[in-house]
C-alpha cells in the first residue's frame, strides 16, 4: 500500500512538472509574463508576511536550541553523527547556495552599489559601497538558512528519532489522524514538496550552465550559444550520474569536500593577493553593520514609498528558500543525523551564513576597492551581463586564466552536487521517504532534471519557471506552520518519556520531573558513561 503511494506521487509529480515544462517552453514568453505577474501581486501583498514568518523563525530555532530541548539528539539520545563536521557543513553548503554564491558573491555587492537598497544613500559612493555590503550580508546570512534549518530538523526529527518516513506528509501524520477527513490529501504535501524541487534545482542548474558558459566566453572566447550550453549540460549530467552510482557517501561526500576545499583556496587568493587589509576591514565592518541592524533590516518594508527594491531582493529571496526548503530541508535531514538541536541549530543556522559573509567580504570587498579606486569598469560590466561578473574582476588580477578555470570546476562541481543531491532527494521524496531511495529513481529524475534544464535554456523559459516555482512558497509557508505546531508537541511528550523512563529506572515516580528538566536530558545521554550521576543530584536535593 505504501508503495502504491509513492508510485501515484512519482506519477502526478512528473505530471503536473512535464505541463509546466510545455507551457514554460512553448509559450515562453507568455508564460513567463503570467509567471511574472503573478509572482509580482504574491510579494506585493504578502511581502510582510514572509518578512514576519522567516524572522519567526529565526527566533523560533534560537529559542529551541537553548531551551530544554536542545540536548535532544536527532535520532537515538545514544547516536553519533554520521559524518565529521567539516563534511557536514560542505555538504550543506553544496546542496543550499553553493553555486549561488558564486554566482552573486561579487556581483550583488555590485548591483546594490550600483542601485543602493531603498534609495538610502547615494549610488556610486563609498557610503554606497558600505551599504551594498551590509545588505548583501543580510541576504545571504542566517535568515536565508532559516526556512531550510525548519525544515531540516524537523523531518530529520521525525525520520530519525520517531522512525517515521522522511517526508513531509509524515510530519503532519498526526493532525492527518486525529482529522481522518484530511488523511487523503496528506500525498498532495509531497507533490506540492517534489514539483517544487525538481522546478527550483533545474532553474539553478540552467542559471549556472549560463554563467559558466559566460565564463568560457570571457576566458577561451567560445560563442554564448546553445549549442555550447547543451555540451556544458551534457558533460555536467554524466558527472552527477556518475555520483548518483556511488552513493551519497561516496559521491556527494567527497565532491562537496572538494568544493570546500576550492572555496577556501580560492578565498584566501583573493584575500592575500588583493587589497589585503581592505578587504578584512570590509568583513569586520560589514558584520557589525549586519549584526547592529538585524532587527530593523529583518522587518524592513516600504508601505509609504516605492517597494520595488525589497520585492526583488529580500522578498524574492525569503520567498525563493521557502520555496525550496523542502529540498535542501530534506537533504540537510539525512545529513544531519545523530547531532543534538543546539548543534544543529548552530551548524545550518550559522556556520554556512558565516562562511557566505566571509565569501561576500573577500569578493565583493576586492571588487568595490577596485571600482572605488581606479573605475575599472567592473560596475558597467555586471549591470551588462552579470553572468560574466566574476570573470571580469579576475581579468583584473594575476593569474586569470588559472583564477578562472577554477572558479568555472567550482561552480561546476557545485551544480553537480546541486542536482546529484536533488535527484536523490526527490526519488527519497516518491519512494514514500526511504532514506536510500533506489538507483533507477535516482535516474529517471537525473535525466529529467537534465532534460527540463536543457529544454527551458533552448526555449527561454528558465525566467518563467523560476518564478512558477517562488509562487509555492506562500501556501508552503502555512504547512511549515502546522509542522511546528507539530514539533513542539513531539518534542514536549518526548521530554516527558525520557523524563519518565528515568525516574522508574531509579525507582521513582515522575511526580516533580519539571523541577529536573534543565538538567534530566543531559543526564540521560551522559547516563551510560556516568549511571550513578542522577542518584547523586536526586540525594542532593532530597538531603536539601
Amino acid at each position: 500500500m505504501a508503495n502504491h503511494g509513492g508510485q501515484r506521487v512519482f506519477a502526478v509529480s512528473a505530471l503536473i512538472i512535464l505541463m509546466l515544462v510545455v507551457a514554460g517552453a512553448g509559450f515562453p514568453e507568455a508564460f513567463g509574463n503570467a509567471a511574472d505577474a503573478a509572482l509580482a501581486s504574491v510579494t506585493r501583498l504578502f511581502g510582510w508576511f514572509y518578512l514576519i514568518s522567516v524572522f519567526g523563525f529565526v527566533i523560533f530555532l534560537l529559542v529551541l536550541a537553548f531551551s530544554k530541548y536542545g540536548k535532544i539528539r536527532l535520532g537515538p539520545q545514544d547516536s553519533t553523527p554520521s559524518f565529521s563536521f567539516f563534511s557536514w557543513v560542505s555538504m550543506l553548503l553544496a546542496a543550499g547556495f553553493g553555486v549561488g554564491l558564486v554566482f552573486y558573491g561579487m556581483a550583488e555587492p555590485m548591483l546594490h552599489y550600483i542601485e543602493p537598497p531603498y534609495g538610502d544613500v547615494p549610488a556610486e559612493t563609498t557610503a554606497a559601497a558600505r551599504y551594498a555590503i551590509q545588505y548583501s550580508y543580510f541576504n545571504w546570512g542566517i535568515h536565508q538558512w532559516a526556512a531550510f534549518s525548519v525544515v531540516g530538523l524537523i523531518i530529520a526529527y521525525f525520520q530519525f528519532r520517531k522512525g517515521q518516513a522522511g517526508l513531509v506528509s509524515s510530519v503532519l501524520s498526526s493532525i492527518a489522524a486525529k482529522y481522518p477527513r484530511v488523511r487523503p490529501y496528506a500525498p498532495t504535501l509531497d507533490v506540492f514538496a517534489v514539483v517544487a524541487t525538481v522546478m527550483g534545482v533545474a532553474t539553478s542548474l540552467g542559471l549556472g550552465v549560463l554563467q559558466l558558459n559566460g565564463g568560457f566566453n570571457a576566458v577561451f572566447g567560445l560563442p554564448e550559444s546553445v549549442l555550447w550550453q547543451f555540451v556544458i549540460l551534457f558533460v555536467m549530467f554524466l558527472a552527477y550520474m556518475a555520483s548518483t552510482w556511488s552513493g551519497l557517501d561516496k559521491g556527494i561526500r567527497r565532491l562537496s569536500n572538494l568544493n570546500m576545499i576550492l572555496c577556501i583556496g580560492l578565498m584566501l587568493y583573493v584575500l592575500i593577493t588583493g587589497p589585503t587589509v581592505m578587504i578584512l576591514e570590509t568583513i569586520t565592518l560589514g558584520i557589525g553593520d549586519y549584526l547592529q541592524n538585524f532587527l530593523g533590516m529583518s522587518l524592513r518594508i516600504s508601505p509609504f514609498t516605492d517597494n520595488t527594491w525589497a520585492s526583488n531582493w529580500t522578498i524574492f529571496y525569503w520567498a525563493w528558500v521557502i520555496a525550496w526548503s523542502p529540498f535542501v530541508g530534506t537533504f540537510v535531514a539525512r545529513v544531519s543525523r545523530g547531532r543534538t538541536i543546539k548543534e544543529y541549530v548552530f551548524g545550518v543556522l550559522v556556520v554556512p551564513p558565516l562562511l557566505a559573509c566571509l565569501w561576500i567580504g573577500v569578493f565583493g570587498g576586492a571588487a568595490l576597492h577596485m571600482e572605488l579606486n581606479g573605475d575599472v569598469g567592473l560596475a558597467a560590466a555586471t549591470e551588462a551581463n552579470i553572468t560574466v561578473a566574476l570573470f571580469e574582476m579576475f581579468e583584473r588580477m594575476p593569474f586569470t586564466g588559472v583564477l578562472s578555470v577554477i572558479a568555472m570546476l567550482l561552480i561546476f562541481i557545485f551544480l553537480v552536487t546541486s542536482a546529484d543531491s536533488a535527484s536523490y532527494i526527490v526519488a527519497q521524496m516518491t519512494d514514500n521517504g526511504s532514506i536510500n531511495p533506489p538507483l533507477f529513481k535516482r535516474v529517471i529524475w537525473g535525466v529529467l532534471i537534465a532534460a527540463i534544464c536543457l529544454t527551458l535554456i533552448a526555449a527561454g523559459g528558465l525566467t518563467g519557471l523560476q518564478s512558477a516555482a517562488v509562487l509555492s512558497a506562500l501556501p508552503f509557508t502555512f504547512i511549515l506552520y502546522g509542522m511546528i505546531v507539530v514539533l513542539i508537541r513531539e518534542l514536549r511528550a518526548d521530554r516527558q518519556a525520557m523524563l519518565t523512563q528515568l525516574y522508574r529506572r531509579h525507582g521513582e515516580t515522575p511526580v516533580g520531573a519539571d523541577a529536573f528538566e534543565a538538567e534530566a536530558l543531559g543526564e540521560q545521554e551522559r547516563l551510560r558513561r556516568a549511571p550513578n550521576v542522577i542518584n547523586r543530584r536526586i540525594n542532593r536535593r532530597e538531603g536539601g
